[in-house]
């Protein structure tokens, strides 16, 4: 399995990466994690835009699921179109949402490029990927997800403010990729967002095998959010996300 950041940036794009945008492989499969805005011209590095399998957005805030509208545009009308309909599993109000997003009517709305999956807690087989979707804690419907294939696994958090359910998702994850919106100073909300201590006292909790620190807001310094998560006790390898980084986890 091999996992490519495509984008990283928290909130809104960045000026050295889009917002987030997962890309993983295995035995030829390629599934994307989240499509956020701006990710749809990065993806293109890595992938041909009609080389995907599936999508899977693990919640329905713009800088995860927005560049499903220019997505349906390449599906819809590229010079080979029509395309299969492509699977994209997420929160079951995403064909209403996303159709508004783009400014289409509810009929036929973005059905006519995507098959929707509604998302519930549990497992999906997806390709070769095994997919659990676990609720994470963000203030509407938000899951993280735990994606196995040949024996390894990486576990994703979305955007998660301090979740149980996150632990139990990374239990013995080869890679941990996790939120670390916030860096550490008084009175942050709860239920929102995670700090880089947050996110390694999860990842130590899960006894997850490597640390990857994604969804870097872009007014934060990365060097804080690095040294809050130097205090948060994981003992594993611990990294900042960057834009067109690979892992091979074979």
């Amino acid at each position: 399995m091999k996992l490519t950041i495509v984008g990283c940036s928290g909130s809104y794009p960045g000026p050295d990466s889009p917002a987030s945008c997962y890309l993983l492989e295995a035995e030829g499969f390629r599934m994307l994690l989240d499509l956020g805005s701006g990710a749809l011209g990065a993806l293109q590095r890595h992938v041909g835009l009609y080389d995907v399998d599936a999508v899977c957005l693990s919640h329905l805030h713009a800088d995860h699921c927005l560049d499903i509208c220019g997505y349906h545009v390449a599906r819809t009308y590229g010079p080979d179109a029509p395309y299969p309909l492509l699977p994209v599993y997420a929160p079951a109000d995403a064909p209403a949402r996303l159709s508004a997003a783009y400014g289409m009517p509810d009929e036929p709305g973005l059905e006519t490029a995507f098959d929707f999956v509604p998302l519930t807690p549990g497992s999906y087989e997806i390709g070769p990927f095994t997919l659990t979707a676990g609720l994470v804690n963000h203030p509407v419907e938000a899951y993280g997800f735990r994606v196995t294939s040949g024996g390894r696994t990486v576990t994703y958090s979305g955007d998660t403010g301090e979740s149980p359910e996150l632990v139990k998702l990374a239990d013995g994850a080869d890679l941990l990729l996790c939120e670390a919106s916030f860096v550490e100073r008084p009175g942050l909300p709860s239920g929102l967002h995670l700090t880089g201590r947050q996110a390694a006292e999860h990842a130590a909790q899960a006894g997850a095998g490597r640390l990857v620190l994604t969804h870097l807001v872009p007014w934060n310094d990365r060097s804080d959010v690095m040294d809050d998560a130097v205090r948060g006790g994981f003992e594993g390898p611990i990294e900042l996300a960057r834009s067109g980084a690979v892992y091979d986890l074979d």
